[in-house]
């Protein structure tokens, strides 16, 4: 009976290494023999529904009721997808919404300023000529305009200020959209209305080329400081000079015109580059080269130089 047992435990353990996967529970054998000495109990392999892997339903890999790979019956290899994204937190109220959006405002540029600018000239709101950028004296002229109309006084052109400016306003010309100076030319004197004429007002500061009143052409202009003012008074250009340099603060002077001793009318990098931030020493400087080129080949010795404030 012994031996019988010994030769049971082996197979079952030939059977275990056969299987790998397979546990056969061979710890509990017990062998019962009647009484010619046949065995009447088989082995207890430690499971109580003949599955060989104790399984409730027969798969080979002690799975519940799905396929070989241990998976459930419908499912595919895709990862599970994750938690929802929460949603955003609502944002504060927009402390701007429901006001008129701005059309134009600090910092645009563009034809529609330009026009804005050229109808506020009208109304006498905007003291320079349009730019076609909207910056602070722009934003202060329609703040006046938005005080005369009873609206907001936001300084932005919105819808609402647009209409009011266009209501009180023609559609400006041309020339007024693109004027030749930054400032509006000032009413020419009345020495400025007959005759060949360098018209130059303080007070503007700007210059027109005349000729029997018809301005011809027109330019900003800078004068001197207070410690070398430009003369005022009529006076006649005595020579010209194409390439002049000073030899008293050795700095060219190109299309120099001169009409009071060395106070002259010509060509400034300096104001090109600084603009109205500094001065001359006493002449009358013009920043736009094409211009005072186009000037000086028309002007004579002997045309008449008025400069008044």
């Amino acid at each position: 009976m012994r031996a019988d047992t010994r030769a049971l435990r082996a197979l079952c353990g030939a059977v275990a290494v056969a299987a790998l996967s397979l546990t056969v529970g061979c710890d509990e054998i017990h062998i019962e023999t009647d009484a010619n000495g046949q065995s009447t109990s088989g082995a207890s392999a430690g499971s109580s529904g003949g599955g060989a892997t104790g399984g409730n339903s027969g798969g080979a890999d002690n799975t519940d009721s799905g396929g070989a790979d241990g998976k459930d019956a419908g499912t595919d290899d895709r990862k599970p997808a994750g938690d929802p994204k929460p949603k955003p937190e609502p944002k504060p109220d927009d402390p701007n919404a429901g006001l008129p959006t701005p059309l134009l405002k600090d910092g645009s540029e563009g034809k529609q300023v330009r026009e804005a600018q050229a109808r506020l000239q009208q109304l006498a709101l905007f003291e320079r000529n349009p730019s076609g950028y909207y910056g602070t004296m722009t934003t202060a002229s329609v703040k006046a305009l938005q005080k005369k109309a009873g609206l907001a006084q936001s300084g932005t052109t919105d819808a609402g200020t647009w209409a009011a400016l266009r209501k009180q306003t023609k559609a400006p010309s041309a020339a007024q959209l693109n004027p030749q100076t930054s400032y509006p030319l000032a009413d020419p004197d009345k020495r400025c209305t007959s005759g060949r004429v360098l018209c130059i007002s303080k007070e503007s500061r700007t210059l027109a080329w005349m000729v029997d009143g018809e301005v011809r052409a027109a330019m900003d202009v800078r004068f001197g400081s207070q410690y070398t003012p430009t003369r005022e008074g009529t006076f006649k250009v005595d020579f010209k000079s194409r390439d002049h340099h000073s030899t008293l603060y050795d700095t060219p002077m190109p299309y120099a015109m001169f009409f009071s001793g060395g106070q002259a009318v010509h060509y400034s990098d300096d104001f090109a580059a600084a603009g109205y931030s500094g001065a001359s020493h006493g002449c009358v400087n013009v920043r736009e080269k094409k211009k005072i080129a186009q000037v000086f080949s028309q002007v004579k010795a002997g045309d008449k130089v008025i400069v008044y404030s």
